[in-house]
């Protein structure tokens, strides 16, 4: 059965990989800039698109660059619960019914303070929940090239918000050089607070990373994941034990992750059994929606729609939130991929 684009968006969909600064409609970047006295690559939205879209960098380092533009127009409470806000409205009209969005709320600071980072995100999805009917929820993150002290503080302030809108702690930025091991306060004060972890790992280094952020860090899910194939043993473990892995095909081609969508190896950890989730990482650094992400697993991965229905259960599945909520929704999904022909 051959699938398209409109019969994608219908489905309802999971989306548990994705970073809120990456996410920014460009009309509303335009707006802030001009509000903050922030300068950018375009004055003009189809043109900031454009210049934002990551067409042409050599590796994660470069493709992380394009951050700075957008950070520097999220440095108020109110550029923040906008921002937030106008994400779950946009991924509710892509038929997401979940999802989990990241960021750094130490990027967000001085001007604001670690609770203003995490409160103005919030009120924003509250917000967008009330008239969307997409759930919401927050992964606070750490950032490899920050201090493991900030890290730590940031897994402090997550699990401060713990049941009242973030479900977990994550670590983020340039892998190589800046091993997950060093940061393991962090997830230790995470873990040992009740909050779930998931960590970058395996994109922009080997499979040492993924497994630092396994055995050492705890994580429950893994952040991309792409170069497990490079050891067998490790990802026997990873599907064995059932760890759901972060995928995003489009993200990992701009990155230089991969060299084409064609030869990504999620087509490998769905034959191997492994938990796989699709997800965009980065919207408007990559141009696509999540039914994209979808269409392209099917057109280049040849993804049927059996394996398309199980991709969505995974994300529902995968989620981070309480046992109860997630039985629920997973058999509400069950229910509407069935009537969806």
């Amino acid at each position: 059965m051959t699938m398209n684009k409109e019969l994608i968006q219908r489905l309802p969909k999971a989306e548990l990989h994705v970073h809120l600064d990456g996410c920014i409609r460009p009309t509303t970047m335009v707006a802030l800039a001009k509000e903050q006295s922030v300068r950018l690559p375009a004055a003009e939205p189809e043109a900031l698109a454009q210049a934002m879209y990551v067409r042409d960098a050599h590796s994660l380092e470069e493709y992380l660059a394009k951050y700075e533009y957008t950070l520097a127009v999220m440095q108020t409470p109110r550029a923040m619960e906008r921002i937030a806000y106008e994400f779950v409205i946009d991924s509710a009209a892509d038929g997401v019914r979940y999802t989990e969005v990241r960021y750094c709320p130490a990027l967000h600071t001085p001007a604001l303070s670690l609770t203003e980072a995490v409160e103005a995100p919030l009120e924003g999805i509250r917000r967008a929940e009330k008239t969307s009917g997409t759930q919401a929820r927050l992964i606070i993150c750490g950032l490899r090239t920050l201090s493991p002290r900030v890290s730590e503080d940031l897994a402090r302030l997550a699990a401060d918000y713990r049941g009242d809108g973030v479900v977990a702690f994550d670590l983020a930025g340039s892998e190589k050089g800046h091993p997950a091991r060093d940061h393991v306060k962090a997830f230790e004060h995470a873990l040992g607070h009740g909050l779930a972890c998931t960590c970058h790992a395996g994109e922009g280094d080997g499979p040492e990373s993924i497994r630092q952020a396994l055995h050492v860090c705890g994580a429950q899910r893994i952040g991309h994941g792409t170069h497990l194939f490079e050891d067998p043993a490790l990802e026997e473990e990873i599907r064995d034990k059932r760890i759901p892995l972060e995928v995003c095909l489009t993200s990992n081609l701009h990155t230089r992750s991969v060299d084409a969508v064609e030869q990504h190896p999620m087509r490998r950890y769905l034959d191997e059994g492994c938990v796989v989730t699709l997800n965009t990482d980065s919207r408007l650094m990559d141009g696509i929606t999540l039914s994209d992400e979808y269409l392209l697993a099917h057109t280049a991965l040849g993804c049927d729609r059996r394996e398309i229905d199980q991709l969505i259960l995974n994300g529902f599945e995968s989620s981070f939130l309480p046992e109860d909520e997630k039985a629920k929704l997973v058999q509400q999904v069950r229910a509407e991929l069935d009537e969806i022909a």
